[in-house]
């Protein structure tokens, strides 16, 4: 069978979009395994994130659905999360009040990523 010049681009195109596609599905399901939700939801609680936000639904600060949404998919997404949990700032919350965000308590950077590895698999 001949391919013309144009048909070859565009069968290219096509074999190039399948690719990524793949390629994206199997990096999110690495990053979901790679995760260990019972320990980052054990150290959200043990710091009191609950107290503020929820998986999927606001409370007094945005879900971390809603956080994940802001941060999933960008290169320096783990690394704002990160630095978001260990430095002190202020954030304002869904009633348009200010106050200092709370640090995670614990020196454990393999823990730390993990809590934000799951926050954006959320």
């Amino acid at each position: 069978m001949y391919l013309t010049a144009s048909s070859k681009k565009k069968f290219t195109q096509i074999m190039i979009s399948v690719a990524m596609a793949a390629l994206v599905g199997v990096s999110a399901n690495v990053l979901a395994a790679a995760v260990d939700a019972d320990a980052a939801k054990a150290l959200a609680k043990k710091n009191d994130c609950f107290k503020c936000h929820a998986v999927d639904k606001t409370k007094k600060g945005p879900s971390i659905k809603k956080i994940a949404a802001k941060y999933k998919g960008k290169a320096d997404g783990q690394e704002k999360g990160i630095k978001n949990i260990t430095t002190v700032h202020k954030v304002k919350l869904e009633d348009g009040t200010e106050e200092e965000h709370k640090i995670i308590d614990t020196k454990d950077q393999a823990a730390i990523k993990n809590l934000v590895d799951w926050m954006l698999s959320q």
